[in-house]
C-alpha cells in the first residue's frame, strides 16, 4: 500500500554526476519530487506548456530564474514557474541544495 507520508530530507539524494530527482509522489494531477543540487548543478532553461512548477527551498540556496526574473531562493522560500514561462535552477553556492518540487497537472503520468 502507498504511504501518504514522506520524511522529505531522508529521501534527499545526491551524485557528483548531475542533479538528482526522487520521486515521492505521482498521481495523473501532479507530482511531487525532491531534487538534490551539489555545487555547481543546475537544470537548464525548459518549459512546461499546460503545467505549473513550484520550487520550494529546504536546504541551501538556488538561484531560479522564471522569464527574465532571477533571484536566489533560501531555505522556506517558494517560486512558481506558471504554465508556459521558460524556467532554470543552480547551485552557485558552495554547499549542497534540497528543494521540494511539485507540478500540476503531472505533463507526463505514465502510471
Amino acid at each position: 500500500m502507498p504511504s501518504h507520508f514522506f520524511d522529505v530530507a531522508a529521501a534527499a539524494a545526491f551524485s557528483e554526476k548531475k542533479m538528482t530527482k526522487i520521486n515521492l509522489f505521482e498521481s495523473p494531477r501532479m507530482f511531487c519530487d525532491v531534487y538534490g543540487l551539489e555545487p555547481g548543478q543546475a537544470q537548464t532553461q525548459h518549459v512546461h506548456e499546460g503545467s505549473d512548477k513550484v520550487y520550494f527551498a529546504l536546504r541551501g540556496t538556488c538561484v531560479v530564474t522564471i522569464g527574465q526574473d532571477k533571484r536566489e531562493l533560501h531555505p522556506g522560500e517558494l517560486a512558481v514557474a506558471p504554465s508556459g514561462m521558460a524556467h532554470s535552477l543552480s547551485n552557485e553556492s558552495a554547499d549542497r541544495a534540497t528543494l521540494l518540487v511539485m507540478m500540476a497537472p503531472h505533463p507526463s503520468f505514465k502510471g
